[in-house]
């Protein structure tokens, strides 16, 4: 069963119902001074935020894949492929005020994966600045994605004139520079990039299915931070990081625990040091792909609860989650459906990427505020 980003289940999706999120009480009460309210709506599987210097929400958009495939000219994906592809990702920028959408460049790779597990989708996975230099991480591209000629890289986006520059190729380096234990039978040749951060004026990569997170530099050098491969080999201890933050000196990363029955409950929160010493700090999430610091307090996005797998039933059961002092995760909002990631804005309130794959239609996406209130 796929692990990676694009959450791959043996379920199809197409019996999702639609909803509102609410402010939940799945392991305790939430804040009853929250307001969730739908901020943009009609985008296609959001999933990495940004704010830029402008004050604007930037949103990495998976796309809608496409027909293209590869399949006879190199190795496929084992049990999520064929992939088929095409040019449909894109990044778009949103007025917080209004909530009015432009796109700030496409025609960017996107794959899916094969109907017969569910038909997910991947494009540009996360979104970053540096300075006022806008990046990006594409996880759809490359042969093992149907689309020959595209490799999965980091992105450098000029806003003003529409167009990217390629930085970094990070299918190459995946594959000259392959993890310790890779878990060959849920093998992405070309990675499936999730998170882009920015600090000290480096961009860090993390890609779940090999297990690793790397740093790029401005100039396009890639090196590893840590294979995480390393620290938990076999199959049946692959961690698959996905969400991560900075913080002071340190970075939190949060998993995702392989989609197996018993697992759920099972992910962490991790702390990072810049030179690659892994350090658990709490246990107790479920698929959890977002993390965040605010006010001193950590906050975790689950894709999904209750279950080991993103399967229909469990469309409305992600949360997002607080730190307390005894370890444990207080819900802050619940009723999410299949979010992917997580910010808080300039203006203190949180925007999540919301029904960021997995839905019934590729359009369904929407960005959601959640407002501290007084």
């Amino acid at each position: 069963m796929k692990r990676a980003i694009v959450f791959t289940a043996v379920v199809a999706a197409a019996a999702l119902a639609t909803g509102v999120p609410v402010l939940g009480a799945a392991r305790a009460q939430a804040r009853p001074t929250l307001q969730v309210t739908v901020l943009t709506s009609g985008l296609e599987n959001p999933r990495g935020l940004a704010f830029g210097p402008d004050g604007r929400l930037y949103v990495a958009e998976g796309g809608t894949g496409g027909t293209a495939s590869t399949v006879g000219q190199c190795p496929q994906v084992p049990g999520a492929g064929p992939y088929t592809g095409g040019m449909t990702a894109r990044i778009s920028r949103i007025d917080v005020h209004t909530g009015h959408r432009t796109t700030v460049v496409d025609g960017l790779p996107s794959s899916t994966t094969s109907a017969a597990v569910g038909s997910f989708v991947s494009g540009v996975g996360d979104v970053a600045f540096l300075g006022h230099r806008l990046y990006a991480v594409e996880a759809g591209a490359g042969c093992s994605h149907g689309l020959a000629g595209t490799v999965n890289a980091v992105l450098r986006v000029d806003a003003q004139h529409h167009r990217v520059t390629q930085v970094a190729d990070l299918s190459a380096f995946l594959m000259s520079h392959p993890a310790a234990n890779p878990d060959l039978a849920d093998f992405e040749p070309d990675g499936t990039w999730y998170s882009l951060v920015s600090a000290d004026g480096l961009l860090y990569a993390v890609e779940p299915n090999h297990q690793e997170v790397d740093t790029v530099t401005p100039d396009g050098h890639i090196s590893r931070v840590i294979d995480i491969s390393q620290t938990f080999p076999g199959n049946t201890n692959w961690q698959g990081p996905t969400g991560m933050a900075r913080d002071g000196e340190n970075f939190y990363l949060v998993n995702l625990n392989p989609f197996a029955p018993g697992s759920d409950g099972h992910a962490s929160l991790w702390k990072l040091t810049d030179d690659g010493q892994l350090g658990h700090i709490a246990s107790g999430l479920t698929a959890a792909v977002g993390v965040a610091v605010h006010e001193g307090q950590i906050y975790a996005l689950e894709a999904f609860t209750g279950f080991f797998a993103p399967a229909p039933f469990v469309a409305h059961t992600g949360m997002v989650v607080r730190l307390n002092r005894h370890g444990g995760w207080d819900p802050v909002v619940t009723g999410l459906s299949f979010p992917t990631t997580m910010t808080f804005g300039p203006d203190g309130h949180l925007y999540i990427s919301n029904k960021g794959f997995g839905q019934p239609t590729n359009t369904a996406g929407e960005i959601l505020r959640v407002d501290q209130g007084p």
